[in-house]
């Protein structure tokens, strides 16, 4: 009996301890959604099948280049340029159903020159002209 007892009370141990150790394994896992490599900045959607955002950034780690924005299926939503982390140059930005929201131009991060707007079906609807840099 007393080495039933002993046999029965250390399998209870070990299985205590094993459920324990895939409760601490599982609540330590976190998706890393965000990725650095080769000044290349990447963020993906949960389960990172599709990347989210994607653009290259300095050493110090502010956008420098081409940015884009993707949605969940993986469709380009918008395009902006970057210089020293202030928007500089053409931009593109795109609804959901792939037509055209607005397209213009930035320099040192204030927008410049015409600017067109577009409606849901992507005509165009408004031009706005901002202007010369100061």
């Amino acid at each position: 009996m007393k080495y039933i007892f002993i046999i029965i009370s250390t399998l209870f141990l070990l299985s205590c301890s094993s459920d324990e150790e895939v409760s601490t394994t599982k609540k330590t896992e976190v998706e890393s959604l965000i990725e650095y490599k080769d000044g290349i900045y990447t963020e993906y959607y949960p389960g990172r099948k599709n990347i989210k955002i994607r653009g290259a950034q300095d050493v110090k780690k502010v956008r420098d280049g081409k940015w884009v924005l993707f949605s969940e299926e993986g469709e380009e939503l918008s395009i902006t340029y970057f210089e020293k982390g202030l928007r500089e140059g053409h931009t593109i930005i795109k609804r959901p159903n792939g037509t055209l929201n607005y397209v213009g131009e930035y320099k040192n991060d204030q927008q410049i020159g015409v600017w067109k707007f577009y409606d849901e079906s992507g005509n165009l609807k408004e031009e706005k002209d901002y202007g010369q840099p100061k």
